[in-house]
């Protein structure tokens, strides 16, 4: 069913100038707020986090590999849990192309979870990454990055999410988010940035196209469309007209 005015391409030409008018105001803005980003001050991180990978226990410096800046994203999986959070998973997703570009660019990506490495190698087999991901489990690292939460602090009513106090009645054992990290040529670890909620969509290529589709993102809430990839009724991959 039709929701839009149907006009002709003129007026239609006349709309879509106004709307660029607009979209080169957010380009602009885009812009301001990375270079904001880039100026943001450093806080030197002077307490040491151990994770269980593949290979071994890993400290924070090791997920460098070897370059100077560091991607983490907090993925929502927690010790209990049979599954990685749907909308994470949906995020994941997008991030194994990037991956060549990212290292060949001085930056590590990793993935981390509080779920204990051998539910994180299974479902990552499950889903067909080959992304780095390591175990926080027994480590206070997502506690001190505000993404996990106890019993407790659940219980309090409130939790610190997104650089505020979220009542912990909107809020879960886990929470996303991603947070980014500068190794010196001294070996001093500094963590530079972090966002959290909605905060990282910009990397949700998925989302841009949908932004840009008749219909959007069609959703009834945030991500309330996205399932995990192997949970759709249609498979990937079944558009033939190209073939």
């Amino acid at each position: 069913m039709l929701s839009n005015p149907v006009v002709s391409r003129e007026e239609w030409l006349e709309a879509r100038r106004s709307l660029l008018a607009v979209e080169k105001e957010e380009t602009r803005l885009r812009d301001k707020i990375r270079a904001e980003r880039q100026a943001m001050p450093w806080v030197k991180i002077d307490k040491a986090y151990t994770f269980d990978s593949p290979t071994g226990k890993k400290t924070l410096a090791d997920l460098f590999e070897g370059r100077s800046q560091l991607m983490i994203y907090h993925f929502m999986f927690g010790p209990d849990w049979d599954a990685g959070c749907p909308g994470c998973s949906f995020l994941a997703d997008h991030l194994g192309g990037a991956l060549v570009h990212l290292n060949n660019h001085d930056v590590s990506l990793v993935i981390v979870a509080r779920a204990p490495l051998d539910k994180i190698e299974a479902y990552k087999k499950r889903m067909g990454w080959d992304f780095p991901w390591v175990s926080s489990y027994g480590s206070d690292f997502n506690s001190d990055y505000n993404v996990s939460f106890t019993k407790e602090e659940l219980e309090s009513g409130k939790v610190f999410y997104n650089f505020r106090e979220t009542p912990s009645e909107d809020a879960h054992d886990e929470l996303p988010g991603m947070s980014a990290f500068y190794k010196d040529t001294d070996g001093a670890i500094y963590h530079t940035y972090s966002d959290y909620a909605r905060g990282g969509e910009e990397i949700l290529s998925t989302l841009m196209i949908l932004d840009r589709a008749p219909k959007g993102r069609n959703e009834t809430s945030t991500l309330s469309f996205v399932k995990r990839h192997d949970e759709y009724e249609q498979p990937a991959k079944t558009q033939s007209c190209c073939a």
